[in-house]
């Protein structure tokens, strides 16, 4: 990795709808801050206008609950049509306590309440309505990736990235739950360190600590700023997906 990076908000998108063509809003944002891709280069995206750009909202008055969630509702405090929204989107929950859900997203990801969010979405107080994440973040990668290509001529690296908690840790950081283009993990293995010892396991998330870096960028409220340009990366290309971030659940101590 280059010893200079550069993180660069992309203002102006406006508010993404259902149905928006993303690459079309990146596009035009690039335009309008003078901004030309380049090879190499790579665009984080907020997972929530990706979703909101692919219709994954659900209204909590169709939302039809069964006698898990009511169950699983009363001992984390929750909205039982809530519940069963994370059930539906998950393959297993792992931990409860009141006000938070830890589950195996369907998807593979270990975290709280299968990523459903209410902030930052226009939703009726009478009716309700909450954002799921993209049903396949890393096919979303790939489409974003290609249209940008065709409309721009540059074929750049795509992180789709969201809020996480983590194992003993407080707080959240952005990882990478979609990529197009890149490799996820940096294998470092045989190579030496600065005093000629060889590597044995170090294998950097470089997905995720970019998604990191650009959450920063991005925000967590009201900062409107849902897509980061990052150059100077220098990042492996490859077609593989977030897949290699996750750990095989026999390796995986915290469960």
């Amino acid at each position: 990795m280059t010893a200079q990076l550069q993180l660069i908000p992309l203002d102006g998108l406006p508010r993404v709808e259902p149905g928006d063509d993303l690459a079309r809003l990146v596009a035009a944002a690039l335009g309008e801050g003078a901004l030309a891709l380049e090879e190499g280069d790579v665009l984080v995206v907020a997972q929530k206008v990706v979703s909101k750009a692919e219709g994954r909202y659900a209204r909590l008055a169709e939302v039809r609950v069964g006698d898990e969630a009511t169950a699983l509702a009363a001992r984390a405090e929750k909205d039982p049509r809530l519940v069963q929204l994370i059930l539906d989107e998950s393959r297993e929950v792992l931990r409860v306590r009141p006000g938070v859900i830890i589950v195996e997203h369907r998807n593979g990801y270990v975290h709280a309440n299968a990523g459903i969010d209410r902030s930052n979405i226009d939703s009726d107080p009478e009716d309700p309505r909450v954002l799921l994440l993209p049903v396949d973040p890393d096919a979303s990668a790939r489409r974003l990736r290609a249209s940008l290509a065709a409309l721009t001529g540059v074929s750049v690296q795509v992180i789709i990235n969201d809020s996480f908690g983590r194992a003993w840790r407080n707080g959240t950081v952005g990882v990478a739950i979609g990529c197009a283009g890149l490799e996820p993990l940096r294998n470092q293995v045989g190579e030496q360190d600065l005093f000629g010892n060889v590597l044995e396991v170090t294998e950097p998330a470089v997905a995720d600590e970019l998604a990191a870096a650009a959450s920063l960028v991005m925000g967590q409220a009201a900062e409107g700023c849902p897509v980061v340009l990052v150059r100077g990366a220098q990042l492996a290309g490859g077609a593989g997906g977030s897949a290699a971030l996750l750990r095989e659940r026999g390796q995986d101590l915290f469960r």
